[in-house]
Parts: structure tokens; C-alpha cells; sequence
């Protein structure tokens, strides 16, 4: 999710509308909203604002130093602009939060990263620089006049909580300082300090190795006086440069150049169509639909696509098969994967939906951890609001049935929730897997 604008102001396009999803799903997202819960007054504001903010009643934010701003419509079309304000970091508070980053090397790792370490906004805090907001530090200004957080400055909080989810540097921004300002500042500083640091040990060398006694000095025990203090004759230091020096530079040197880009369409394979016939056993059309394949699998190798992991026989046949071959080869790749060709086309369906991970929900159906048990429990749960909970029936281990329909949630190993539908008596894939099993119940009953 990326913003448009200028340095100094991001503006975000509105976000879709979402059912049963938890806001912040970040530690620094969560404290956003901590500091929203902790301020309001009325909490049935709060949760009128929750429901305009799932219902995407809230346009376009923009984010500047100290303020965001969105316009959010009440149900009946009423439009209001809301502000919500923040303070600002000083110039000299900037400075120590730099230097605490440039302590750290993880600090700045995480950074260039562009994620939040925890670590840091604790560090900031005990040198008190608050990074996310506290009691009272989210100060609402609305169109319709309300003195406190009201339905639209609170909708607002929960769409940034959204923002910071996938970009903390919204945060950051907030409190004054854009992206590139603070990573140009971080590189500088961490620059600067690394060459401090390498004319101290020059000074150190050049000034420790003479007077009695000292290791420069003529006729020293075990070191003569024309090695010098590197040990090297002339006192010749090693060639090359520190790694903390090398490491410093890292970022301020120019980017190497672009690599040219993959073709735009894989190469074609060469036809086998010759006048001389094929040995016994050997199918020219197999072999130009396989050649293709491979040809296609290199294309996206180069841009980038790796695959995971190596496919056994049996996923091969069904990624082949989704390449949406001629129906005999189609009933080759069924019969040789021990599939039939209905029971190969939910394998096709699964597939385009999710690859290797989607075709494991269908196929397989594992034994959770219990704490991956309990958190599914859980998000089951939490996934409605009140009321608007389907009534789930457990149909195994990690799959449940919504009573009285012909849906079906699976879970998968990596904790995502997969939609399904029954047809023809057979539970067939329905949608691509959701974080949010509500999402991705919501699939099912899409047309």
C-alpha cells in the first residue's frame, strides 16, 4: 500500500470495505488505536466509527507533520472533513532519536527495512521522545462540531491504524519527518560517525608508537624499530578499509546499474513437426506442450518468480493441467496423477487459487498444533460482530461448516482461511485464501 504526494504530505487512496477484521494486526498499529480507545470519552462513538470505517466511509487520507486528514460520510451521504492532531518532534529531538537509530546497528537494519523496531521506540522513550502517541495526544477536529472524538475522527484513526499496518514511516511523518529526510539523516550520521571513529585509531597508531619503551621504539623486544606498529616493514598499513567503514559508505554510494529485464513473453519452443517420424513411445505434442512449459517456468525464473520448492509428480500434473492443455493430454496428466478428471479439475480450480498451499487445503488435511488451534478458535470468534455470526460446525480438524448452507472454511498450515463450495456433492475451492476467515466466507457467496 503506497501513497502519492510530495515528501512532506502522502496522500492514500480509500480503502475497500472490510468485514470482521481485526484493525491493527502490527504492535505499532495496535498502540495507535490504544491511544484512540484510551482518549475518547463516548465508546458508543467509537464504535459507530469502527462500523463507518469497515463500511469504507472514509476517502482519501492524507498525512502530513502534526495532522491527517479524510473526508468520511455518515450512512444517509453526509459528508464531513475530519482532522486528527498530533504533535510534532522537535529539530533537536529529531537529532537525539538519529543518533539513538545510529547506536543500534539493528535499529538501522530494521529501518532501511522499513519496519519499526520495537527497541528503538523504547530506547526513544526512555530519552523522552515519544514516537506513538500517548493519553490524550490524538486531537480531534471535525465538520460536524463535535468536541470530542466523534463518528468520523474516530473512523479516521481506524483507517490509519490500517496505513500503519503495512507502512510505520506513516507514523513517523506524523511526528515530522518524511522517509527520505529521516534515512538520508540516518546514513549521514552513520557516515560521520564511522569516520570519527577511523581518525581516532589513526591519531591512536600514529601517536602511541614512539617514546622508551614503547613499541616503536628502536631496539623494542620482539619488534624492530622498522616494522612499526602494524608489524609490517615501514610500518606500512594493510591495504583496504575497515568494515565498519565499508559498512558506513554502503548507503551513500551510487546504485549499480539497472540488469536489463526478462523478455516480455517466454521464448517459443521448436517445432518437432519433421518429415521424419518419431521413435516408438516418443508423442511430438507431449513433448512441444512440455518444451513450452519449461520455457514458460524459465521465463519466470528470470522475472523473479522462484519457485518455492520442487513439485512432486502428483502437483506437477495439476500445474500442467491448469495450463489448460488439449483434453487428451489433459487426461494423460489425470490418469498418470491418479486423479480422475473431475477430481483434476477441483485440483486445477485449487490451484489458480493458490498454488502448492491451496492444492494441500483440497487434498490433505493436517493436525494443527494446539496453539494454532486455539488462535483459530479464536479468530473464528472475532471474526463478526455481534450477531452476525454464522453458526459453524466443526467437520474435522481444521474445517468447518456453516450450517445450513453449502459453505465450508478450511484453514491451512500458514494460518490463512480458505472459502469452499459444494458442488455436486463435493466440497470444491471458492475463492483465494483470506487472513480473515469472514473475508473469505464472504467469497462463497459471491456470484
Amino acid at each position: 500500500m503506497s501513497g502519492y504526494g510530495t515528501e512532506d504530505e502522502r496522500t492514500f487512496a480509500p480503502l475497500p470495505p472490510v468485514r470482521g477484521s481485526v484493525f491493527a494486526r502490527s504492535w505499532w498499529g495496535r498502540a495507535w488505536l490504544q491511544a484512540l480507545e484510551d482518549t475518547a470519552l463516548d465508546g458508543q462513538q467509537l464504535k459507530q466509527g469502527r462500523r463507518h470505517a469497515r463500511a469504507g466511509a472514509v476517502g482519501a487520507v492524507s498525512v502530513r507533520p502534526g495532522r491527517i486528514t479524510a473526508v468520511v460520510q455518515d450512512p444517509d451521504g453526509t459528508a464531513y472533513r475530519s482532522d486528527v492532531l498530533l504533535q510534532e518532534l522537535s529539530g533537536a529531538e529529531w537529532d537525539r532519536l538519529v543518533d539513538l537509530a545510529v547506536d543500534s546497528a539493528g535499529h538501522i537494519a530494521a529501518l532501511l527495512d522499513r519496519e519499526m523496531p520495537p527497541h528503538l521506540v523504547e530506547d526513544a522513550s526512555a530519552a523522552g521522545l515519544e514516537l506513538l502517541p500517548g493519553v490524550g495526544d490524538l486531537e480531534p477536529r471535525c465538520g460536524c462540531e463535535a468536541w470530542d472524538h466523534c463518528p468520523h475522527t474516530a473512523a479516521l484513526c481506524y483507517q490509519v491504524a490500517r496505513l500503519l499496518d503495512e507502512d510505520p514511516f506513516v507514523l513517523l511523518l506524523m511526528r515530522g519527518r518524511g522517509e527520505r529526510a529521516l534515512l538520508d539523516a540516518l546514513q549521514e550520521r552513520s557516515a560521520a560517525r564511522a569516520a570519527g571513529a577511523e581518525g581516532a585509531a589513526e591519531g591512536a597508531g600514529a601517536g602511541g608508537s614512539g617514546g622508551p619503551g614503547g613499541l616503536g621504539a628502536p631496539g623494542a623486544s620482539g619488534v624492530s624499530g622498522a616494522a612499526g606498529a602494524s608489524g609490517r616493514p615501514g610500518g606500512r598499513r594493510p591495504s583496504g578499509v575497515s568494515a565498519e567503514e565499508a559498512f558506513a559508505v554502503g548507503g551513500i554510494l551510487p546504485p549499480l546499474p539497472v540488469p536489463p529485464g526478462p523478455p516480455a513473453v517466454p521464448g517459443e519452443p521448436p517445432s518437432l513437426d519433421t518429415e521424419q517420424g518419431p521413435e516408438p513411445g516418443i508423442d511430438p505434442a507431449a513433448l512441444e506442450f512440455l518444451a513450452a512449459d519449461a520455457a514458460a517456468r524459465a521465463h519466470r525464473m528470470l522475472a523473479g518468480a522462484f519457485d518455492a520448492a520442487p513439485l512432486t509428480p502428483s502437483q506437477d500434473a495439476v500445474r500442467l493441467a491448469a495450463g489448460a492443455p488439449v483434453s487428451w493430454i489433459a487426461a494423460r496428466l489425470a490418469e498418470g496423477s491418479g486423479r480422475g478428471p473431475a477430481e483434476l479439475e477441483r485440483g486445477v480450480r485449487a490451484w489458480r487459487f493458490g498454488g502448492v498451499a491451496a492444492l494441500a487445503v483440497l487434498e490433505e488435511e493436517g493436525v494443527p498444533a494446539p496453539e494454532a488451534l486455539v488462535r483459530a478458535r479464536a479468530q473464528l470468534a472475532e471474526a463478526w460482530e455481534d450477531g452476525e455470526r454464522p453458526e459453524l460446525r466443526p467437520a474435522g480438524a481444521t474445517r468447518w461448516t456453516v450450517a445450513g448452507t453449502d459453505a465450508q472454511l478450511r484453514l491451512g498450515e500458514d494460518g490463512r482461511w480458505w472459502p469452499y463450495r459444494k458442488e455436486h456433492g463435493h466440497w470444491t475451492p471458492a475463492g483465494p485464501a483470506e487472513q480473515d476467515p469472514a473475508a473469505a466466507l464472504a467469497a462463497v457467496a459471491a456470484p
